[in-house]
């Protein structure tokens, strides 16, 4: 892989934005991001990769901008000449989006919208990567392929479809290198703590040490297509070094409830049974819930040569082992939010 390679991230300081950093540095690439501006730091999954750019070698570099702003989204593309654009930035989180659906469309939506069409504006040839969700599936049962039928059940899946049919679109239209990728449900220790995977192994951590009596969740019997974080940037990469665009589902092809989780998550942790943690309260129900989720990736397998690493029990256990340590650093006053291999 040539150094000379430069991307552009929107959603750098995400879960996926702060993993595919590491691994377009591993592949040395220059990586630019794209940060909100904030009164507060905003910066924590990044800090351990960053470096004043005065010093040599340096080949990460953040710059102010959002998705709301088309201005800036087409100046900063004409003004570096990335060749791969990498579109994570989204209002992501699907519970929020039933409170706050037309920031989630504008973001989320239109926010690509924008993203695409300031390629085109400035003249760019850079190869762009979409960040499509298996939410846009909702109520089509699986296995989902990228053959299923989409039928969304939220705001944020309906603003996750919009993009992904403006990415089709701007490729079909302008004949950009434009991928959707489809990602399943992926997770890790950098996952929000306001998601439930992160939510029950916080939870648990904080039970273990006594800081916590019960955890509250919603819908036990939802089932999803869990992998793990790193294992899903590296699919981002491959799809923008194929010659050609096309859009992949990345998932692991297992399916398991939010209960299962909890359940490996208290026993690895040993807490025993989670029925005497777990309740349920009806406010983390969402108004129109997807049941079941479980992605078929033999396109990706097939043609991009990808294979997830990490199994559904490894990832309880990175997760839980993760945040006991991070709680314990940081009742022992020594603790950064984030640690440097990913696990933390």
């Amino acid at each position: 892989m040539s150094a000379s390679r430069k991307a552009l991230i929107t959603g750098i300081t995400g879960q996926d934005g702060s993993y595919l950093v590491e691994h377009l540095l591993d592949l040395d690439y220059e990586v630019h991001g794209i940060v909100r501006r904030s009164s507060s730091f905003n910066t924590a999954r990044i800090d351990h990769l960053y470096h004043d750019p005065h010093e040599k070698g340096v080949r990460l570099f953040t710059h102010y901008g959002d998705l709301s702003d088309p201005v800036s989204l087409t100046h900063m593309i004409y003004e570096l000449q990335p060749d791969e654009i990498y579109n994570l930035g989204a209002q992501s989180h699907v519970q929020v989006s039933f409170q706050i659906p037309e920031y989630t469309l504008d973001i989320t939506g239109a926010g690509t919208l924008r993203v695409l069409d300031a390629v085109r504006e400035s003249g760019s040839e850079a190869r762009v990567y979409q960040a499509g969700s298996s939410e846009m599936y909702g109520a089509s049962p699986p296995p989902q392929s990228e053959d299923t039928p989409f039928y969304p059940r939220s705001p944020y899946a309906i603003s996750k479809l919009a993009a992904h049919w403006l990415a089709v679109n701007y490729r079909e239209a302008y004949g950009m290198h434009v991928s959707n990728g489809i990602l399943f449900n992926h997770e890790s220790p950098r996952r929000g703590e306001t998601f439930v995977t992160r939510k029950i192994t916080r939870a648990v951590a904080r039970i273990r040490e006594g800081l916590q009596d019960k955890l509250y969740l919603g819908n036990l019997d939802a089932q999803r297509d869990w992998g793990y974080a790193p294992d899903f940037v590296r699919a981002m990469q491959m799809m923008l070094s194929q010659d050609e665009p096309a859009d992949y589902v990345i998932a692991t092809g297992e399916m398991h409830s939010v209960r299962e989780f909890a359940v490996a998550a208290f026993e690895h942790a040993g807490l025993g049974d989670h029925n005497d943690y777990v309740e349920i309260d009806s406010r983390y129900f969402r108004p129109t819930e997807v049941d079941a989720l479980r992605g078929d990736p033999s396109r990706a397998k097939a043609e991009l040569g990808w294979e997830p690493e990490v199994s559904f029990d490894e990832l309880v256990r990175i997760m839980v082992d993760a945040d006991i340590a991070a709680l314990e650093a940081q009742l022992q006053g020594k603790v950064t939010r984030y640690s440097h291999e990913g696990t933390g």
